[in-house]
């Protein structure tokens, strides 16, 4: 892991060893409760995953579905910078551990998912207008907390965007995302070039059923 690690630092100097969460069990209690076990990690962990015969690794996500107020959603695409390149998904990121003594809920999860929307899209969104809408679970196990957000104008969104694009650059830093899309239909995803992240595409068609789209309105 560590070497694998090391190498993949070499490669791309921006990649960032912070604190994460890794899963280690999920349990359904009982229709609506979900129990989680979780241990504190660093980023690199991740490398076990490119080594055959590895333990397998899961993590824990939070991610955002971003609508517009016509009916479309938020795609985002992974920058070069980033540890999956060109990758599509929803705005989001790892979790990390909460403060020493606290527990990991909805509360920090929601907190976390509104901080990422800042971060990567440069929208200041209350965390208490965010609404926990799905839980994901993908190949590798790894749990990801769906959060919706409140419909915004399309155009807002591309500007606020662009704002965080130049303010990174201006700063000699490179963005975590390179490129957003507003999408309207499930069709319209498979037409995006590039790789995309396993929950991608199911959410987007619960997304579409759930708002009684499949267009524009």
């Amino acid at each position: 892991m560590e070497r694998a690690w090391s190498e993949a630092v070499q490669e791309n100097p921006n990649l960032f060893d912070g604190p994460t969460v890794a899963c280690m069990d999920v349990e359904w209690k009982e229709p609506g409760s979900l129990i989680l076990s979780w241990a504190r990690a660093a980023y690199r962990y991740r490398m076990l995953r490119q080594i055959p015969d590895a333990p397998s690794v899961s993590s824990v996500f939070v991610c955002v579905a971003q609508p517009t107020e016509d009916g479309r959603l938020l795609v985002a695409r992974m920058s070069s910078s980033t540890s999956t390149p060109g990758r599509w998904q929803l705005p989001g990121g790892s979790m990390e551990p909460p403060l020493r003594g606290e527990s990991l809920d909805v509360a920090p999860l929601r907190r976390h998912a509104a901080r990422e929307l800042m971060e990567e899209l440069g929208i200041d969104t209350l965390p208490e207008s965010l609404s926990l809408w799905v839980v994901t679970r993908g190949a590798r196990g790894s749990v990801g907390f769906v959060f919706r957000a409140p419909a915004l104008p399309a155009e807002f969104l591309h500007q606020r965007f662009a704002a965080l694009v130049s303010s990174e650059r201006e700063q000699g830093r490179a963005s975590e995302l390179d490129r957003i899309a507003l999408i309207d239909s499930e069709a319209e995803l498979s037409r995006l070039a590039g790789e995309q992240v396993d929950y991608l595409q199911p959410i987007v068609r619960r997304n579409f059923a759930f708002s009684g789209s499949s267009g524009s309105a």
